[in-house]
């Protein structure tokens, strides 16, 4: 985990970098001013380094060295559970089918994107609650 906090510090970095220079060239040579699709993106991209930057930071401060720290480490090393995943799910398709439709929505109609926040909403609550009911419920 610590090799990956560092590689998202490092993604972070460069694309605020990036982020700034992008920036100042649009608001330099665009007639409009700054580009009002790609520069907020970059921005979000900037953020979601640092933000998985700082939880892996975070993480490795609270747990154990894990078996990919070890320089002499072996692939047996990580074996075991590696989560909890509940078999035949269909609310990760729900949830898929929900996410496409917003961006659908947002290109060919707020129509759309109005039956994908159904789905998705549906998609989430089912994935969230699924372990609650039925055979998996505790």
């Amino acid at each position: 985990m610590r090799a990956t906090a560092k590689i998202f510090w490092i993604l972070g970095a460069f694309f605020l970098a990036v982020t700034i220079a992008y920036g100042l060239l649009t608001g330099t040579f665009d007639p409009l001013g700054v580009e009002t699709v790609g520069f907020p993106v970059m921005v979000a991209l900037t953020g979601l380094a640092f933000m998985i930057g700082m939880a892996m930071s975070l993480a490795v401060r609270k747990n154990d060295l894990g078996p990919s720290e070890d320089m002499y480490g072996e692939v047996e090393a990580d074996a075991g559970v590696q989560g909890s995943f509940s078999p035949y799910s269909w609310a990760p398709l729900w949830a898929a089918v929900g996410a496409g439709l917003c961006f659908l929505g947002v290109a060919a109609g707020w129509w759309i994107f109005a039956f994908g926040v159904i789905f998705a909403i549906y998609g989430i609550l089912l994935w969230v609650l699924e372990f609650s009911r039925g055979q998996h419920a505790h």
